[in-house]
């Protein structure tokens, strides 16, 4: 009986720890859901006040309006099809994902720093360049 209740406890601990890592990287689900939507607007709920945007090589610091403007001028050219996250790490306040994108027929490798501010989480930095 000792041993049922070990391992039951066990597998609690154990899925509990897994649910708590899995809820960090949730995070990154939505914002992929959008980019890979080519939502501009819901995109842009997730955008720091300013961010940092590095696409194809272009770097901009801007405002969230103006990231806005240059993802739909993005989306436009390249149309997204798929995105992959292959890689998540970092621990609160910043985390960040990379992954690649489908897109106008090419692939991209993205970049997503993400940071959690009074119980929010923005991009702080998004980063698009070709594979």
């Amino acid at each position: 009986m000792k041993k049922y209740l070990i391992l039951a406890l066990a597998c609690l601990f154990c899925s509990n720890a897994v649910s708590a890592q899995d809820s960090g990287a949730d995070i990154f689900a939505p914002i992929c859901k959008y980019m890979e939507q080519g939502e501009c607007e819901k995109l842009s709920v997730w955008f720091a006040n300013n961010l940092e945007l590095d696409i194809l090589g272009a770097v901009n610091n801007c405002s969230r309006n103006q990231a806005k403007l240059i993802m739909r001028n993005f989306f436009a050219n390249f149309t997204p099809k798929h995105i992959d996250i292959i890689h998540r790490s970092g621990s609160a306040p910043m985390k960040y994902a990379v992954g690649t994108l489908d897109a106008g027929g090419e692939k991209f490798r993205i970049i997503l720093y993400v940071k959690a501010d009074g119980g929010k989480s923005y991009v702080e930095q998004l980063k698009i360049s070709r594979e």
